[in-house]
């Protein structure tokens, strides 16, 4: 572990479409799957994980979530007022929250088993060649991931796009030094802009989870999480 990041963002501003009538009067990161908050499953990878700055980015029933965080001053609330900045643009408005250097960003609508994947991540960056870190997975290891996988790795654990081919999945944890961000035009962009950049350099790479993890992003997704939670305490 050489220099690991101290901040980390959790993408919390999304819509959350794909739940459907769940998210009528809350927003996706206040769901619960066995009784806790998808917003405080992640949570707890932070704390496991040691990270001291910790920033939230809020944009749909934001209000909620501001509350829900109230009792957690130490959390820093990035407000998108205006258009929903997407993962990139996101990123980029909290920088001022974040601090400087490599940053971790992890997505709240998953949940973990196994090792902590922040922790993962900590051990395994290394800066000198590395402008991002991310945690991937076989397809077949994973829950209620549709496709054939985003990534594929070399032996060094350099990444690149699997176009189609079988590769690994992308599990919504990284390490990034958001090298360029600031050029990129857009004010709502994806990163996969800088990723793609990344690859091209040769400065992306990927290590695998070696636990459990399912995508809650649809309302099916809640039980078949609960069941994966239930699987480790039996």
């Amino acid at each position: 572990m050489r220099n690991p990041p101290r901040a980390v963002m959790l993408f919390a501003a999304g819509f959350g479409t794909r739940m459907g009538a769940l998210i009528a009067n809350i927003p996706k990161p206040l769901i619960e799957v066995a009784g806790k908050t998808l917003l405080d499953h992640a949570l707890d990878r932070v704390t496991g994980a040691a990270i001291p700055r910790v920033v939230v980015n809020v944009h749909y029933k934001a209000e909620q979530i501001v509350e829900h965080l109230a009792p957690r001053p130490d959390i820093a609330i990035a407000w998108e007022r205006g258009e929903i900045l997407e993962t990139g643009g996101g990123l980029r408005a909290a920088l001022p929250l974040l601090g400087e250097g490599p940053i971790f960003t992890l997505n709240t609508d998953a949940v973990w088993t196994g090792p902590n994947p922040l922790a993962t991540l900590q051990h395994a960056w290394d800066p000198a060649r590395m402008d991002a870190l991310l945690l991937l997975a076989p397809p077949a290891q994973v829950t209620g991931f549709a496709g054939t996988g985003d990534f594929v790795m070399d032996a060094e654990g350099r990444i690149s796009r699997a176009k189609g081919a079988p590769g690994l999945a992308y599990l919504g944890a990284q390490i990034i030094a958001p090298i360029g961000i600031e050029s990129i035009p857009q004010s709502a962009f994806s990163l996969n802009i800088l990723w793609d950049r990344m690859i091209t350099e040769g400065r992306a790479f990927g290590i695998l989870h070696k636990g459990g993890w399912c995508d809650v992003g649809r309302p099916e997704g809640i039980a078949q999480a609960e069941a994966l939670l239930a699987r480790v305490h039996v």
